[in-house]
């Protein structure tokens, strides 16, 4: 029986997180999401620290992280997600505005499961939600069948 998951979106614009939200119910996720809107605030929930919520052993967690938020960046989130052996199976899902091809690439080696870049209007932007969500399903059987084996 596989674990139930929750997905994680570390995203400090309200519209966007709005966004988010609201299409990956409307492509029939019913997960729990949970919000975070610096990068030390993930941090904090993913390796247990501080006051706030923490992660549960027995939940399945998918992140979608952005690169440019406050206090901690998602590329150094990344970093320390991947480098933890706890965490790093947890697939990272990079959603942001930036499209650098430095930052793709590094975000590439450090081991995000897609890299996908936010537009700037709201239609496109609805696409790349989709796209997200295909990912995250993809991610879902991935770890089906890893939880089976």
């Amino acid at each position: 029986m596989s674990k139930e998951f929750s997905i994680l979106v570390a995203e400090d614009d309200d519209g966007h997180y709005s966004l988010i939200r609201k299409n990956l119910y409307r492509m029939g996720f019913r997960s729990k999401i949970i919000r975070f809107v610096d990068g030390q605030e993930a941090l904090d929930f993913l390796f247990c620290r501080g006051n706030g919520p923490h992660r549960e052993k027995d939940r399945n967690y998918l992140l979608l992280l952005d690169i440019r938020m406050p206090k901690v960046d998602g590329i150094e989130v990344l970093r320390l997600v991947k480098g933890d052996p706890q965490l790093q199976s947890i697939p990272v899902i990079m959603l942001t505005t930036t499209d650098d091809d430095r930052a793709i690439s590094q975000c590439r080696q450090l081991g995000c499961s897609d890299y996908v870049v936010k537009p700037l209007d709201n239609i496109h932007f609805v696409q790349a939600i989709h796209k997200v969500g295909l990912s995250l399903l993809l991610s879902v059987v991935e770890m089906s069948h890893i939880q089976e084996e």
